[in-house]
């Protein structure tokens, strides 16, 4: 039995379409070439797997045996041409790279403006979520690379991080109205009575803002609820209250003040994940390297720090 691969794409085809003609225009073929190739198919399977009647095609019990077989090989059969696209010289390809709010308006600008100008022919696919939801993006194979906010309990054991910096949390507030504290640093508690623009929920550092005020023993008064990362901002610029934020995100916003935490402070890990079994695509792996070198070339924001041992994934 000799099955081909083009026979398998006509067959997928045909499943997407439901309808000989139709497949075979979007094929670029001729009907009765697509129908000859499907028979021919049937044959070597030794099965039927379409059901014809009056213009309506439905699969058989054989052809539904077949869909997710011929699915994943066809869909490994193209990732085996693409990983082979990208080695010539990383003229095509395509990176799908997963990034959290914070760090999508302040690292990873600069990192895709390097990587583009070395690589100017490379698709780049970013997709903006949660921590939680950008690993499940990693371990449904939508992404391969994630820059996440480590979590404390470890990530799934399907995935491999390698810890890049750690960055403070600071109270964000208008650069032209008093100052919180008359102190360098703020003690957490001393916004107990101060109104906090806060995140919707499935943002990381929601949580971390309500546990901390908890632990410092107060329920905060909450201004403005549900925003997303430029959103709170606009609302700690237009004055309707404070937040806590990761300092990196304040780089570039003249109106707004940073305050640091006082001892022990918050800070977070941001760590680059991957799949641990997966080969990163050429044009991937690339990505992965202009994000390390990023880190260590030590252009980064005050209040971030890279960690120490920051090393390229082997």
């Amino acid at each position: 039995m000799t099955v081909q691969l083009q026979q398998l794409r006509y067959f997928l085809a045909v499943v997407e379409t439901r309808h000989f003609t139709q497949a075979a225009d979007i094929l670029g073929v001729s009907q009765p070439t697509l129908s000859k190739q499907i028979h021919t198919l049937e044959s070597s399977l030794g099965a039927p797997l379409f059901e014809r009647m009056r213009g309506a095609v439905t699969l058989t019990v054989a052809g539904e045996t077949l869909l997710p077989m011929a699915q994943r090989i066809v869909a490994d059969a193209d990732a085996a041409r693409d990983a082979v696209q990208d080695i010539v010289g990383l003229r095509r390809g395509e990176v799908r790279l997963g990034a959290t709010p914070s760090l999508c308006s302040s690292l990873v600008p600069a990192v895709l403006r390097t990587y583009r100008a070395d690589h100017p022919g490379v698709k780049l696919h970013i997709s903006e979520g949660s921590s939680q939801d950008l690993i499940a993006g990693l371990l449904a194979h939508t992404l391969d690379l994630a820059l996440i906010v480590a979590p404390e309990h470890g990530v799934d054991p399907a995935l491999i991080t390698t810890e890049l910096v750690r960055e403070s949390l600071v109270v964000a507030s208008v650069a032209d109205g008093p100052p919180l504290t008359v102190a360098r640093q703020l003690e957490l508690g001393e916004l107990r009575h101060t109104p906090m623009v806060m995140f919707r929920e499935g943002y990381d550092i929601r949580d971390v803002t309500l546990h901390a005020c908890e632990r410092a023993g107060f329920t905060p008064k909450l201004a403005v609820e549900g925003g997303e990362m430029d959103a709170v901002l606009a609302f700690v610029e237009a004055g309707l209250g404070v937040a806590l934020v990761p300092s990196m995100v304040l780089a570039n916003r003249p109106l707004l003040r940073a305050t640091p935490l006082a001892p022990p402070g918050m800070r977070r890990t941001i760590a680059l994940a991957q799949r641990r079994a997966a080969v990163l695509p050429h044009a991937a792996a690339a990505l992965r390297d202009v994000v390390l070198e990023h880190i260590t070339s030590g252009k980064l924001p005050f209040g971030v720090r890279a960690l120490e041992g920051t090393v390229h994934i082997g």
